[in-house]
């Protein structure tokens, strides 16, 4: 199972943690109560290493979509005696709780299985793994319930069927007609706490039914979007909040680790963490596809994470979603990996890595909040000064980049870029930040960084702005000098920049590398979706308009069929490469649609 394609699993999540359904509707992968805890199942990265599926036996036609407004997966089994429906959701958004999704029962998953037509088996498999594959759980039958304790955690699987239980794993065939269902509910709790009552039918049918609620109150409350690709932009905001841990308001890059960017390499990272980096994109893509209420918690949580640093060190550009600082990186050698994509990662390295660009992030995504922001407190208003401050001090140093290239650090012409995006930021800001005074200084350091960039950036034999001070070598991140508002899209080097990257930084299907030139690492990546939706964007700053519609639509092309992205795509099979789904292509295509829209708008105007 570790070899079925990424594309085919759906996420479910509670806005804490989140779950992989594959197609024929496996659990095969759940991290419960945090997107970064161990997992009880992690079939998705070793066969081994735990699932739960729910499926008719034999042979069936599958289809699946998400209930209009909702995050809640339904998957329809047409047999050849019957026809089974199967609804996925993790509890969520009780009607008490209006839309504040997320603040129902957390680390509960719920499953209701339904016979539609005719007579259908419904098969059982159910192998908790806890601790990433490395715990087998004893499993004990109780009325109404399987109970699974294994280390630190226990699990309750409520069923009103009796499964056979063999020591570690438990399985069953169900007879369902016409009309007839089945519900299940997954709970999880530590050893520390009594263990819950078995979950009723009716407590399940409930609490899926006040979810689907949930969802669509929130979606109708916070999704205003328009303009072109309407329902694509309304997903990815409700992706967006799926990926989005309630209780602090951080959104994860992804809510999986080590799906490789190459199969078979050692591009495997753990991204169930806050990136710095993503700040100022993701606020952009929640002010158009969700609500200024998730832009705000999510830039209040991000700066006070930040403020608080370590000793004296630079500013974090990463985080866990409770705020931790310490992501250290460790590998699983007892996982395989996704088709054997070794090695397995928890943590993330790049925790303690330098890059510049976090600053620019940081206070482009206080000035786009700066209406909500209002009177900033002393300490929030002291710590983005001191942010600017650093930027302008810090600029001319060299760093790891957005890319977070594991070698020797460059002069990375986006992390200069950022560095004028926080100081431009910072002068946007003068007032609200009381600091008026710093305003000459921070007007003369810009204009220094625009002098370096505009002569040092600029490669006059490549034809473009390039990936660093002195090279030839293109990289996408340069399309963001037109987003970032540095250069109009008009410009004749930032159109030159634009056709360079189109014509000869991407592949057969028109998708963007993010670079071609060496970084260190082992294996081909694929090409990046955020950078192909970079491209649309820069296309549309342009003026380009067909240009941009077009190239739009090449990177939905790679959505699956209930619209989700993941990182990268590999350039010969065209298949879904990278941690699954990914925060930051969607993002890339909310500001893409965004961006289209107001040209098409200024156009027609």
């Amino acid at each position: 199972m570790r070899s079925r394609p990424i594309a085919d699993y759906a996420l479910i999540s509670d806005c804490r943690s989140a779950a992989l359904v594959s197609r024929d509707g496996s659990v095969d992968w759940l991290c419960p109560g945090r997107f970064d805890r161990p997992s009880v199942f992690a079939r998705l990265l070793d066969d081994v290493a735990g699932h739960w599926s729910l499926h008719p036996a034999g042979e069936a036609d599958i289809s699946r979509r998400y209930l209009e407004g909702t995050m809640v997966l339904e998957t329809t089994f047409r047999t050849p005696t019957g026809t089974l429906v199967l609804l996925d959701t993790m509890a969520a958004g009780p009607d008490e709780l209006g839309h504040e999704l997320g603040r129902g029962s957390p680390g509960v998953l719920l499953r209701r299985a339904q016979c539609v037509d005719g007579r259908v088996d419904l098969s059982i498999e159910y192998q908790p793994r806890m601790e990433y594959g490395l715990v087998h759980p004893l499993l004990v039958p109780v009325e109404g319930a399987v109970v699974a304790r294994g280390g630190a955690d226990v699990l309750v699987l409520s069923c009103a069927a009796a499964l056979e239980i063999q020591r570690t794993s438990a399985g069953g065939t169900i007879k369902l007609s016409a009309g007839e269902s089945m519900c299940f509910a997954l709970e999880h709790v530590t050893s520390s706490v009594p263990v819950p009552p078995p979950w009723t039918e009716r407590a399940v049918e409930e609490r899926v039914e006040a979810t689907i609620r949930g969802w669509r109150t929130w979606s109708d409350l916070h999704q205003g979007y328009e303009g072109p690709w309407r329902e694509l932009v309304h997903h990815s905001g409700r992706v967006l909040q799926a990926l989005t841990y309630q209780p602090t308001g951080a959104i994860v890059a992804a809510p999986t680790t080590s799906l490789p960017e190459a199969v078979g390499a050692d591009r495997n990272w753990d991204y169930r963490y806050t990136w710095v980096r993503d700040a100022s994109l993701t606020l952009e893509a929640l002010w158009v596809a969700a609500c200024p209420d998730e832009a705000h918690r999510f830039f209040a949580w991000m700066a006070a994470a930040a403020a608080a640093r370590v000793h004296e060190s630079d500013l974090q550009i990463m985080f866990g979603v409770g705020g931790e600082h310490d992501l250290t990186e460790r590998e699983l050698p007892h996982l395989s990996g996704w088709r054997d994509s070794r090695p397995v990662r928890v943590g993330n390295g790049a925790w303690s890595q330098r890059q510049l660009d976090v600053y620019g992030e940081l206070l482009s995504a206080a000035r786009r909040l700066r209406d909500q922001l209002g009177s900033l407190d002393q300490a929030t208003t002291d710590f983005l000064v001191e942010v600017a401050d650093t930027a302008a001090e810090r600029w001319e140093e060299t760093d790891q980049g957005i890319w977070e290239v594991r070698g020797e650090p460059r002069h990375f012409l986006y992390s200069k870029l950022m560095c004028w995006v926080a100081l431009q930021s910072a002068i946007d800001l003068a007032e609200q930040l009381c600091a008026a005074d710093r305003v000459a200084t921070w007007e003369k350091t810009r204009e220094r960084i625009r002098e370096a960039i505009e002569t040092l950036g600029w490669s006059q034999s490549t034809g473009a702005f390039t990936q660093s001070f002195g090279s030839d070598e293109l990289d996408a991140s340069a399309l963001m000098l037109p987003i970032v508002g540095f250069l109009p899209g008009t410009d004749a080097r930032v159109r030159s920049t634009i056709d360079a990257i189109d014509a000869r930084l991407t592949d057969a299907r028109g998708l963007v590398y993010r670079y071609r030139s060496h970084d260190g690492l082992e294996g081909e990546e694929g090409t990046f979706l955020i950078c192909t939706f970079w491209l649309a964007q820069a296309l549309a700053e342009a003026g380009e308009l067909d240009r941009s519609r077009r190239k739009f639509e090449q990177a939905i092309t790679y959505a699956n069929d209930v619209g989700l992205l993941s990182e990268e795509v590999d350039p010969q099979s065209g298949e879904l490469l990278g941690n699954f789904p990914q925060a930051f292509s969607h993002i890339g295509l909310v500001n893409a649609a965004w961006a289209i829209s107001q040209a098409e708008r200024a156009a027609a105007g």
